[in-house]
């Protein structure tokens, strides 16, 4: 077991576009590992990309990491604050000779090297003597010979030849720092034991072990872990472009956020005993960075449903109506407050909890209850009412029922029972039209608790509003 006792780990997002699933998870196993050693877990905004950047996203991170409940212990910090150290690093390379000015553009650079065996840069201005000034991009110079190595907990001891790396840029010409540069300054100041991030990152690591060499003064290099890269169904790498990639958007839909944080720990990882349900206090007890798989993981979208279905149902139903809330109305709800009557949806939650796989797909299985003005569904209404020829005497008989008392969810099947079997035909075969024109659509709720719950006057009125369309229609 190499699990540091007290790990300091931190999660360094760049706040360029929608909070990723990929970077979610990460945040989670930092998060685990720091939880788990009672140790710090640090975020820190890589905001060093003054184009892309934008204070947007960083609220977006920030909102995302709350609702999954991936709290910090320090920072945020934001690289863009932290400019100083890092040319105060670089002066430090250019000072000690572990880097050198060049002023090679790459138009240049590619005009030389475009017939080269070996691709990257040909250290053109490594015996130049240029200053390192203004203008002057600044390169690491990468020994010549032996190879670097990278001990990673998920993927072992990674090798990389020194020859197969270029000597890379730390600061740009107009005297921003490279990425490398800046976490390994980083790194360093705030005492990172463990480097948890995504595979896409390990090329650069060696680089950053090189980096760390001169600039960390002996202290010991902080542990690395690659996280295995997520995919879709295809096995392609989750593209923003193409796959539903965003946080944001699960959110949106009615995921619940405990059911995204179980879900995100699976994408890898999975206990001892193969348990698929954590709390997180159980994830954090058995979460080992050791355990991790190398291999792609698959971001399954009905899986997750499946789980957050599971979750919902696990709800006691006080909590499931007061999650429903922001669903039903307010600022992103499909009602109008003002038609929303809570102390109907308490009584249907139960039924409503059992049918849904996210807090998006509630209202849509009571609009009957509280759309304004009701409608149904055309393609639904065609074929159930206007194409049945026995709809519109069983749309009598129901409303004739309805009008002497039938009203409970049990007479009124009772109702509908007769209505069957006096004109020789099947309860689903009656109800449907019922339901349309009562519910609006072809399947939803159950229908006799539904229409319990709707009134006699309103059901009364969608049957007739259902009768007149029929003969209207002739």
């Amino acid at each position: 077991m190499t699990e540091l006792p007290v790990p300091r780990v931190r999660f360094a997002p760049s706040p360029t576009g929608y909070f990723h699933v990929g970077g979610a998870r990460t945040a989670l196993y930092n998060w685990c590992v720091a939880r788990r050693g009672e140790g710090q877990f640090i975020l820190r905004i890589e905001d060093t990309d003054r184009e892309r950047s934008d204070a947007a996203w960083t609220e977006g991170i920030l909102s995302a990491l709350s609702w999954l409940g991936i709290t910090w212990d320090e920072g945020p910090y934001f690289q863009s604050e932290r400019r100083a150290l890092y040319a105060a690093a670089a002066e430090r390379l250019y000072a000690g000779g572990h880097a050198y000015a060049c002023d090679c553009t790459r138009e240049a650079v590619e005009a030389r090297t475009k017939n080269n065996a070996v691709p990257g840069y040909d250290g053109f201005c490594r015996d130049r003597g240029l200053a390192f000034v203004p203008g002057h991009a600044l390169r690491f110079k990468v020994p010549d010979e032996g190879t670097t190595v990278v001990s990673d907990l998920v993927r072992g001891e990674v090798e990389f030849q020194n020859s197969t790396i270029e000597d890379f840029v730390v600061m740009k010409s107009n005297g921003d720092p490279l990425y490398v540069l800046a976490v390994v300054v980083d790194d360093l100041d705030m005492q990172v034991t463990t480097v948890i991030r995504a595979e896409e990152h390990l090329p650069t690591t060696p680089k950053a072990v090189l980096l760390w060499g001169v600039l960390g003064e002996g202290r010991p290099l902080p542990q690395y872990a690659h996280l295995p890269v997520l995919v879709n169904e295809r096995r392609q790498k989750l593209s923003k472009r193409r796959d539903r990639v965003a946080v944001e958007d699960y959110r949106a839909l009615g995921y619940l956020p405990e059911a995204m944080v179980n879900y995100l720990a699976l994408l890898g990882w999975a206990p001892a005993d193969g348990r698929e349900i954590l709390s997180r206090d159980e994830l954090v007890a058995e979460f080992r960075l050791e355990d991790v798989n190398r291999s792609p993981a698959f971001f399954d979208e009905k899986r997750l449903a499946h789980f957050n279905g599971l979750y919902i149902r696990a709800l006691p139903t006080a909590e499931f109506v007061e999650r429903c809330r922001p669903f039903l109305y307010g600022a992103h709800g499909l009602f109008e407050p003002t038609s929303v009557d809570e102390a109907a949806f308490a009584r249907l939650a139960p039924l409503v909890q059992e049918r849904v796989a996210t807090l998006g797909e509630v209202p849509g299985l009571v609009a009957f209850l509280f759309a304004a003005p009701f409608s149904p569904d055309a393609v639904a209404f065609e074929k159930a009412v206007l194409r049945d020829e026995s709809a519109g005497e069983t749309l009598e008989h129901m409303a004739a029922a309805v009008e002497r008392g039938a009203l409970d969810a049990a007479d009124l099947r009772a109702a509908l029972e007769q209505i069957a079997a006096s004109t020789g035909r099947k309860l689903g075969k009656v109800q449907a039209p019922v339901r349309v024109a009562t519910l609006g659509a072809a399947a939803g709720l159950p229908l006799f608790e539904s229409l319990e719950e709707l009134g006699r006057e309103r059901v009364l009125e969608r049957l007739r509003a259902a009768m007149a369309r029929i003969d209207e229609r002739g």
